[in-house]
């Protein structure tokens, strides 16, 4: 992969509880991401819907980092609303990695229109700001643990998304590995080996988009 792809582009990264934790996504992305040239600032909130970038929301947990070390936060962490993190960040590219946190593994029926509401509502707030956006989807984990993740419902979870966040481009994470490849320390959360290997499929995959080549500095 050229490293000037994405070479000179400021990237914001927003998304849910893989971004939370420093052994988590929030190191081994930012440093793929920053390692092909771009400037990069990851935020994670735990739990955190696609609805829940439209607001101010307090969550659980987060991580959040930009130049320096994350900064690991607990019971003082928010969401902060997408159009006013676009204009403090002005990014060349928001990428959006969510969808464990609202696939609700636990419940016998997916929130269709719920998630529907939420996804679209984030895709049309970054439209129009003129920002890309790369929306990327949740990977394979492993069945049961303490998030009731399941084969099934990932997959239905993935295929909603690549229908419905337009204009966002989907990055479809189940083409990284095999169901059960990575593994998880809970079912849903991946070890940091799963974590690297995510990374580095994540930002090669970012960076052949014909979306993203289009954006390349000169």
């Amino acid at each position: 992969m050229p490293a000037s792809t994405l070479a000179g582009l400021a990237l914001l990264v927003i998304g849910e509880s893989h971004l939370s934790q420093a052994n988590y996504l929030i190191n081994p992305l930012h440093e793929e991401l920053s390692s092909q040239g771009a400037k990069v600032h990851a935020i994670g909130a735990c739990g955190a819907s696609a609805g829940d970038w439209l607001k101010t929301v307090t969550v659980p947990c987060g991580g959040d980092r930009s130049s320096g070390a994350a900064i690991i936060k607990g019971r003082d962490a928010t969401t902060t609303p997408i159009k006013q993190l676009i204009a403090a960040e002005k990014p060349d590219v928001v990428v959006v990695i969510i969808g464990d946190a609202m696939a609700s593994y636990d419940k016998d029926a997916f929130p269709r229109a719920w998630a529907w509401q939420g996804v679209t509502s984030l895709a049309k707030e970054i439209a129009a700001t003129h920002t890309s956006c790369v929306w990327v989807g949740p990977p394979w984990g492993q069945a049961g643990g303490k998030y009731k993740k399941n084969d099934q419902r990932v997959e239905q979870m993935s295929n909603f998304l690549a229908s419905n966040v337009a204009p966002c481009t989907y990055v479809d994470s189940l083409k990284f590995s095999k169901p059960g490849q990575w593994a998880t320390l809970d079912g849903q959360h991946l070890t940091l080996a799963g974590y690297k290997s995510w990374s580095q499929a994540m930002t090669q995959a970012i960076a052949a988009l014909p979306a993203i080549q289009g954006l390349k500095k000169p």
